[in-house]
């Protein structure tokens, strides 16, 4: 059977990409916690946008919208919101109403912060591509996130010799208090996973998910059994391996079919799909839409 004709969705705006900025804080911490109101403008941009970091955005007020990857999420008074490194972001929000604290930091700097490799990883709220990205807090709650805050900053832009002890143990505290809330909102299992292997496979699923998609290669690479890597996930996650496979390869779909200019052909090759129908009857089961109805709800703002 023959595919139907590619789907081309016309000229994208170009993706701007935000580095962190290393002289903002000095090359020793690559991690900073920003007033909002200094930088509102500079970050919170209009246009479809990414950034190389992750980030935590604790608003005290909200007014607005973001689109993150294919979801659009309000943003309300006393809002945390999660974001991990390249989504797809494009903000619309009334600046002026706005009273927030941006704490981010680099991924390959945290894990080594903490002589953890999987660090991040363990942290339900990043790579999350199931439940929401917002933990709802009390006012009482975000006040006292922003202290912590606060308290990051000083011994940022003036450090002692202790500074790292002091800015890695609240680092710590307050990432794992926001662990245990997410886990707590979503209903989600949050014991540590001795073995490792879930949090090992959700890291390479984020750098090999365009060119594996078998669950049997992961534990391969993993050196562990099929049986073993899925019971590891399914304890850490409440989710099958292939359950959480399908819901990274999903999202790795929707971004393509949202912010790229390829053809549905040149999505399902490059995904490693032998043909283009293939790809559509996945997406269809996953989502009950087709890829065509999917980009029209999107472009209608119903999705």
């Amino acid at each position: 059977m023959k595919s139907k004709q590619p789907l081309r969705r016309g000229k994208f705006e170009s993706l701007k990409t935000i580095k962190f900025n290393k002289t903002e804080c000095g090359v020793d911490f690559l991690i900073n916690a920003i007033n909002g109101a200094d930088v509102a403008s500079e970050y919170l941009l209009s246009s479809v946008h990414n950034a190389d970091y992750f980030e935590v955005l604790v608003f005290k007020r909200g007014n607005g919208q973001l689109l993150l990857d294919d979801k659009r999420i309000d943003i309300e008074d006393n809002t945390i919101l999660f974001v991990s490194p390249f989504q797809k972001k494009k903000w619309d929000v009334n600046l002026p109403l706005l009273d927030f604290t941006i704490l981010i930091f680099q991924e390959d700097f945290l894990n080594e912060f903490f002589t953890d490799k999987l660090f991040t990883y363990r942290l339900l709220y990043f790579y999350q591509h199931d439940h929401s990205l917002v933990l709802i807090a009390s006012s009482q709650q975000v006040q006292s996130i922003c202290n912590i805050l606060t308290e990051i900053k000083s011994e940022l832009v003036q450090p002692n010799m202790d500074s790292a002890h002091i800015i890695r143990s609240l680092i710590y505290y307050l990432l794992q208090r926001l662990n245990r809330e997410y886990a707590l909102q979503n209903n989600l299992p949050f014991q540590v996973d001795a073995s490792n292997h879930a949090y090992a496979f959700k890291k390479l699923m984020e750098s090999h998910i365009k060119k594996t998609q078998r669950i049997n290669d992961y534990a391969e690479l993993l050196g562990v059994s099929r049986i073993t890597l899925n019971a590891a996930v399914k304890k850490q996650f409440n989710l099958t391996a292939v359950e959480l496979l399908k819901q990274r390869l999903l999202t790795e779909i929707k971004n393509e079919l949202l912010y790229s200019d390829k053809s549905i052909g040149e999505i399902s090759y490059g995904l490693g799909y032998s043909e283009p129908n293939h790809l559509m009857r996945f997406f269809k089961n996953q989502t009950g839409m087709t890829t065509s109805e999917f980009i029209a709800a999107y472009q209608k703002g119903s999705n």
